[in-house]
């Protein structure tokens, strides 16, 4: 379904909807989801993730405002590019951990502050892992359990890169930890589609990554303990599409470091 200005909006919860950003990719799935948020009867809309620099994609989101806040879940370009001109067309302030990509009057986003923004609260959650600014928000009044917009912390279908050195396996498993608290949750992904229950996506992707570690065990154990993250992913990650072979190389870059630096402190 598309509007004047572009692709619609669609419903993804009470208190959310989402445009899909026309950026489909090997890493991106369908594209990024730029979501917005409102209350019901609230004027005033916040932007989450606003992709791409995609002008159709830019102005769709700014005529289904009016925009008050943009937030930015992390610094990868497919969330953050379009960041400037939305804020240009809107005049709204944009927000995310790292101060590159704020905006106007935005400021960096702190771990536990708590937001008033659309006639809504919104916490905002550090979740360090895929990368160091890494930011997950909570919206513990929607719906009846609540919901999460988790960027790229947790995907909407298959798992998350750790962009190591800048994303770490150790950071990333407490990171998980700290979504698995907040309850059952409705996951908002920035990829894919709306999953039902945050609890039960991160125990699946904490059993997958332990069960890749044991893998990656296992390889280094027939290569040697000097085995280089290319030589451990064509062991373990022998079946990937060569599209995503770098993505692969580097999760298991952050795999090494971690068993590493774990054998070490003992």
């Amino acid at each position: 379904m598309t509007s004047a200005f572009g692709p619609a909006l669609q419903r993804s919860s009470a208190l959310t909807q989402f445009i899909l950003a026309p950026n489909p990719g090997p890493m991106s799935l369908d594209g990024t989801n730029s979501y917005m948020l409102r209350a019901p009867g609230c004027p005033g809309a916040v932007v989450v993730d606003p992709g791409p620099p995609d002008e159709a994609h830019l102005q769709a989101l700014a005529a289904a405002g009016p925009v008050d806040l943009i937030l930015v879940t992390h610094r990868h370009a497919d969330h953050t590019a379009g960041s400037a001109r939305l804020h240009g067309l809107t005049g709204a302030p944009v927000r995310a951990a790292d101060a590159v990509h704020c905006h106007g009057s935005g400021t960096p986003l702190q771990d536990g502050e708590v937001l008033s923004a659309a006639g809504m609260e919104i916490r905002v959650v550090a979740t360090p892992g895929h990368t160091t600014d890494s930011m997950c928000f909570h919206l513990p009044g929607d719906g009846s359990r609540g919901s999460v917009l988790t960027g790229d912390t947790i995907l909407g279908r298959g798992t998350t890169m750790l962009d190591y050195p800048d994303g770490t396996l150790a950071d990333y498993l407490a990171s998980l930890d700290r979504l698995e608290a907040l309850g059952p949750a409705t996951v908002l992904p920035a990829h894919g589609p709306v999953l039902p229950s945050l609890v039960e996506i991160v125990r699946a992707y904490r059993s997958h990554r332990l069960e890749r570690l044991e893998q990656v065990r296992a390889a280094l154990d027939t290569l040697g303990r000097d085995a280089t993250a290319g030589d451990v992913a064509g062991v373990v990650y022998s079946d990937v599409d060569p599209s995503v072979r770098r993505a692969a190389e580097t999760s298991v870059a952050a795999q090494l470091h971690y068993l590493r630096g774990t054998a070490a402190q003992t």
